[in-house]
């Protein structure tokens, strides 16, 4: 699914999941979305949504909307679904649902809780997405405001560090909006294959980062899993720039895109993997 402008969802609740995690406990996600392969027959079947490992949990909304179902489903249980704007938002495998059909909810309020597990499935306009891609939205206009109101309480570092693509960062943000779920799509589906120079070159810098104790400087959270400090920030700035330079690899080969301040003959030497 394609990004536009009308898609942005802004959330005041301060986070983008719908459940808070335990001091000390981490939140897997046991099921992903799209083809999949059943975890006890080993069936493969399309999964429209996806699954945390999550066991009598308080669920929130997200932002502010109207309880537009709920319902038992024969696969997903007792479910919610609650109208954003232009998308449905749907809780599976409840144990108990606090919000009834018609209310209307406030981002940040208890809505439910989850049973042995909680099924999150996402439509806009009606349309089946990725619950990850929406989730992942939410989370960049969380940050986007934190920013804007110069709190970093939960970034890697103070201020934004610098990559090679300065000059170009509106653009580059611009087409990633575009093109950012196509990228991850084609990546899932094998359609591009991150050249083989790039991958090695991560490892490294991963390694580096390990040899010198770069990770869990703080205390991992979901907006900085690795924990994150200060004396990451050179690492950080590496990483940035093989992924930025990867994304764009990606428009060129993929969609002969490039940016307006290179031109697409010399944009594609440059970006085109050495065999």
């Amino acid at each position: 699914m394609k990004y536009t402008e009308e898609m942005i969802l802004h959330s005041d609740s301060g986070y983008c999941m719908p459940f808070a995690e335990p001091d000390g406990r981490d939140v897997s996600l046991s099921l992903g979305y799209g083809e999949q392969n059943h975890p006890e027959s080993g069936e493969r079947f399309f999964h429209h949504g996806i699954d945390f490992g999550v066991r009598r949990y308080l669920l929130s909304a997200v932002a502010s909307g109207v309880v537009s179902g709920v319902g038992n489903d024969p696969t997903y249980g007792i479910c919610q679904t609650i109208r954003y704007g232009q998308y449905e938002v749907t809780y599976g495998h409840l144990s108990n649902v606090f919000a009834q059909f018609g209310r209307q909810v406030k981002a940040g309020q208890t809505v439910a809780m989850s049973g042995d597990l909680l099924h999150v499935g996402v439509k806009f306009k009606g349309e089946e997405m990725d619950p990850l891609e929406f989730l992942a939205m939410l989370y960049g206009n969380i940050k986007a405001m934190q920013e804007a109101g110069g709190d970093s309480a939960d970034g890697f570092y103070d201020g934004a560090p610098e990559t090679d693509y300065e000059r170009d960062r509106e653009e580059i943000e611009r087409l990633m909006f575009r093109f950012l779920p196509l990228y991850m799509d084609d990546l899932r589906l094998g359609r591009y294959t991150v050249p083989e120079h790039t991958e090695q070159s991560l490892r490294n810098i991963f390694t580096t980062g390990a040899m010198k104790a770069y990770f869990y400087e703080r205390m991992p959270s979901m907006a900085n899993p690795l924990g994150l400090g200060q004396k990451a920030l050179p690492l950080v700035c590496k990483v940035q720039n093989l992924l930025i330079a990867d994304f764009l690899n990606y428009l060129a080969l993929r969609h002969e895109v490039y940016l307006s301040t290179m031109g697409g003959g010399n944009l594609k030497k440059n970006f085109v993997p050495k065999q």
